[in-house]
């Protein structure tokens, strides 16, 4: 097999698709080792080439950068169709919600979530209208569905709506990279970005579906009404729609126990989450909930949503809260900052349950959706030929 894989979200530094991306194409690389992949993309990947990715990856596994004129940059309409032809792709998986709107071998798209159909007001108005606009059809056109997990799966089958024989749920996997480094090795990055001893971690976007209002609410409870002192570090760039948090942050004067780190290197989040006293993820809504699993793997005791998905995820793993009670994420904070040894406790089942995701194991089970959707495809042939 030939199969084609889309590569934009590599342009740049990668965030949560990125990652899905890059880890699934390797690992499909490596547990098929007869087949080709490639990652295609009509833009430089400038970020992968940057930081090295490209180097060292399976000789099946292929970087391309496909050549565009003035009509093929209508890349999902005519680009794509035609490049996925002229290379006789066997497949071609859109990881990123979107397939070519014409093709002739069977496309497979992920949809990660459906944050922008059931929770509108987090995102600009101009993503949720296009949404609106393109994601049925994608999940009308693409032979099958993957959703990274069985929450998701029962949404896109509800608000598309699409049969659920369509859909089938992959969970994704911590990177490869994310380990537990020993405390002493982490005082070098933590020095670097101005982090102290005692902090806690976020790690995400700065955008309204990870609630970060909810969190520094709760630790500013933390600081008025306990004798704690910890430094809040919020790690990831900046997104959208978040004047109301930089205004509650002014307003109340956290400021100078809270640190933007803005993006960082796998290098060095690997070093957070390893040193770093509590990781806390009070997301409102997620696909798969992939940061607290990320943090476990390095075994950071985690606090995190009581929402479908992550309970999906994290199991009995991590302390879970309602995503919109202060009281109960300052109050979960408070204890597992006084309490080494539940802290421990966390860290050990969190270990425990992150290494029952593994990529290799995502790689798996995608292939066995790309020959369930070869099948449906030759299907289709018949049918319409008959």
């Amino acid at each position: 097999m030939r199969i084609g894989l889309d590569g934009i979200s590599l342009v740049e530094a990668r965030t949560g698709v990125g990652h899905y991306t890059f880890e699934l194409a390797r690992g499909l690389a490596e547990v098929a080792p007869d087949d080709e992949f490639e990652l295609v993309s009509p833009f430089p990947f400038t970020s992968l080439i940057a930081d090295g990715s490209d180097q060292g990856l399976p000789s099946n596994l292929r970087i391309v950068r496909a050549e565009v004129n003035a009509l093929k940059k209508r890349w999902w309409t005519i680009g794509l169709p035609l490049y996925a032809r002229q290379s006789a792709l066997t497949l071609f998986h859109g990881t990123n919600y979107n397939v070519p709107l014409w093709h002739r071998c069977p496309t497979v798209v992920t949809i990660h979530d459906l944050s922008l159909f059931l929770y509108p007001e987090t995102h600009e108005d101009h993503l949720v209208r296009r949404a609106h606009r393109r994601l049925p059809t994608m999940a009308r056109t693409a032979d099958l569905i993957i959703t990274p997990s069985e929450s998701v799966k029962r949404e896109v089958c509800e608000h598309l709506p699409v049969k659920a024989s369509k859909v089938v749920a992959v969970p994704e996997a911590p990177r490869r990279s994310f380990r537990p480094i020993p405390l002493e090795h982490t005082i070098e990055t933590r020095r670097r970005l101005g982090i102290e001893d005692d902090f806690l971690l976020f790690v995400g976007t700065v955008e309204p579906r990870k609630n970060l209002l909810t969190l520094v609410q709760a630790f500013d409870e933390i600081l008025r009404t306990t004798t704690l002192r910890p430094q809040l570090v919020i790690a990831g760039k900046r997104g959208w729609l978040v004047d109301d948090l930089f205004s509650y942050i002014k307003r109340t004067g956290i400021d100078e126990r809270i640190l933007f780190t803005g993006y960082v290197s796998d290098e060095d989040l690997c070093a957070l989450y390893s040193s770093c006293r509590v990781c806390v993820y009070p997301s409102l809504y997620e696909g798969f909930g992939l940061p607290p699993l990320e943090a476990m793997a390095c075994g950071a005791p985690v606090v995190t949503t009581r929402i479908p998905p992550i309970i999906e995820t994290v199991g009995q793993a991590a302390r879970l809260v309602v995503p919109k009670d202060v009281r109960a994420l300052a109050q979960s904070i408070i204890e597992l900052l006084q309490d080494a040894d539940e802290r421990q406790r966390l860290s050990y089942a969190g270990l425990e349950r992150a290494a029952e995701f593994t990529w290799e194991r995502t790689a798996r089970r995608t292939l066995d959706v790309y020959h369930q959707a070869l099948g449906a495809g030759a299907e289709k042939q018949r049918a319409a030929s008959a």
